[in-house]
């Protein structure tokens, strides 16, 4: 099967700063890759070209098999429009550091919105899928409460269902757990643990190495807008060969 995301030399400038230099990346179907790295160092970026919510600047980017953000017509590129894009889009579901929640919506309002609004399913289809997911991460029971009526690890995870609920190929995770309090880190995690059991191919940006090591098929460290090191948990994550590596590594466990 075809790699559900290839990268070639993407780049990325905001000004005269440059992001990504020349990024070269390959996520197989069903992988779960872990990138991790220092704050700047263009982790999340990376992630938000990956879902077009940020235009490179050089290279290409195909998710799924198909290009994105343009078409090729001869040997010329065309730029998709905003229409074309969000179609694009909906091969991948992501999850932010914050929630994003809708707060005039109750979690079961919140997980049903997209299916019904974008895609056009039909409301009982999407209520019976909505409450399938909410099962899934545990919330079944907190259907008709309010976002503020939820604990941040609950919102986090009611957020996980509504990426899901627009059955995307690919999931990707903007460091998930960054803004929640140090004991509901765990129930997240477990979700994303799941998740990456029943197969779902997903890149998750995190600072978590502990669930890095247990999950990931693939660790990728970088720093500066490059790939510095990649390769298997236990190599990154245990026996670094890089120097920034190795520093990094040993400053998050200390």
């Amino acid at each position: 099967m075809r790699p559900i995301v290839v990268g070639q030399a993407v780049t990325k400038r905001f000004g005269d700063f440059v992001a990504l230099k020349e990024i070269d990346i390959e996520v197989e179907n069903g992988e779960v890759l872990c990138i991790i790295g220092p704050s700047g160092s263009g982790k999340s970026t990376l992630l938000r070209c990956i879902n077009q919510l940020e235009k490179i600047d050089g290279g290409g980017l195909w998710v799924d098999g198909e290009l994105t953000g343009y078409r090729i017509v001869g040997d010329k590129l065309h730029e998709l429009d905003d229409n074309q894009i969000a179609r694009q889009r909906l091969a991948t579901g992501m999850v932010f550091q914050r929630f994003n929640l809708f707060p005039h919506m109750t979690a079961l309002e919140n997980v049903i919105e997209g299916p019904i609004q974008v895609l056009r399913r039909a409301p009982k289809e999407s209520r019976d899928h909505a409450m399938e997911l909410l099962g899934r991460v545990g919330l079944a029971h907190k259907a008709d409460a309010y976002p503020i009526e939820l604990s941040g690890g609950q919102q986090q995870r009611v957020a996980i269902a509504r990426a899901l609920a627009m059955r995307p190929r690919l999931m990707l995770f903007d460091e998930p757990t960054s803004a929640l309090d140090p004991e509901l880190v765990g129930e997240v995690l477990q979700v994303m643990r799941d998740l990456a059991r029943s197969g779902m191919s997903m890149i998750v940006v995190t600072h978590e190495l502990g669930f890095a090591r247990e999950v990931a098929n693939r660790v990728v460290f970088m720093d500066a807008g490059q790939i510095v090191e990649t390769g298997a948990p236990e190599d990154i994550l245990m026996n670094p060969r890089n120097e920034r590596t190795q520093s990094f590594i040993s400053a998050v466990l200390n």
